[in-house]
């Protein structure tokens, strides 16, 4: 049995695209999987009439793109999520802040071509702390597979409100989709944006105001 196929018998729920797997499998089973990609990309290439045996630009190919799928630009799905160490708020700050930009790496879903963007997060702290490193250690986790942006900001949200039961929790991403500047319409200029606002960003108007205000004037947002 393919290494796929016993990783979907041991999950009780559904397998998408930006689902997360990792807790059903180990680094035994990640080197399996690589494997098995590459042997399906090598049929890719077979399929695209690219001969690898001689081409010396792509003999090793399959293998390249399989350890990039699942060790890098897909590792979100397949390895565990960072280590986030919170602290008490003891002074209790009750203020917004903010940071941002924050890169962005990921896949568009529907045709596999890179979402390139930047990620702007406010908080307005409850009763716990994190360090400014570990919301880009979150963002790159989450963004590390292959998605839509609309629900990419939602996750990132989701994960941010969960590790800091943050009053209040808003992310903003900007991004850049390469299935509409490489292909398609090959449009460069646009880039997309998509919000989410939860708890006192979303419930107090001036609040949510004085968030967008200092958003305005965060790097790449002017």
């Amino acid at each position: 049995m393919k290494i796929s196929e016993k990783i979907k018998a041991a999950m009780s729920n559904s397998y998408l695209a930006n689902d997360t797997i990792y807790d059903v499998i180990n680094d035994d089973d990640r080197e399996e999987l690589i494997e098995e990609v590459k042997d399906a990309f090598q049929g890719v290439l077979d399929a695209l009439v690219i001969d690898t045996n001689n081409d010396h630009n792509t003999q090793d190919t399959a293998k390249r793109v399989a350890k990039m799928f699942i060790n890098e630009i897909f590792r979100g799905r397949y390895y565990p999520p960072p280590c986030i160490t919170a602290f008490p708020n003891a002074k209790q700050y009750d203020q917004i802040y903010m940071t941002g930009p924050i890169t962005i790496n990921s896949t568009c879903a529907h045709h596999f071509q890179a979402i390139s963007g930047k990620a702007y997060i406010g908080i307005f702290p409850g009763q716990k702390v994190i360090g400014l490193s570990k919301f880009n250690r979150m963002v790159d986790w989450i963004a590390s597979r292959p998605q839509i942006q609309e629900e990419m900001t939602e996750q990132i949200a989701d994960m941010i409100q969960e590790e800091t039961e943050a009053k209040g929790v808003a992310v903003i991403v900007k991004a850049e989709h390469f299935c509409m500047t490489a292909r398609g319409v090959k449009e460069h200029e646009s880039d997309m944006v998509t919000s989410v606002v939860r708890g006192i960003f979303r419930d107090e108007p001036a609040t949510k105001a004085e968030f967008f205000s200092l958003l305005s004037n965060m790097k790449g947002m002017r």
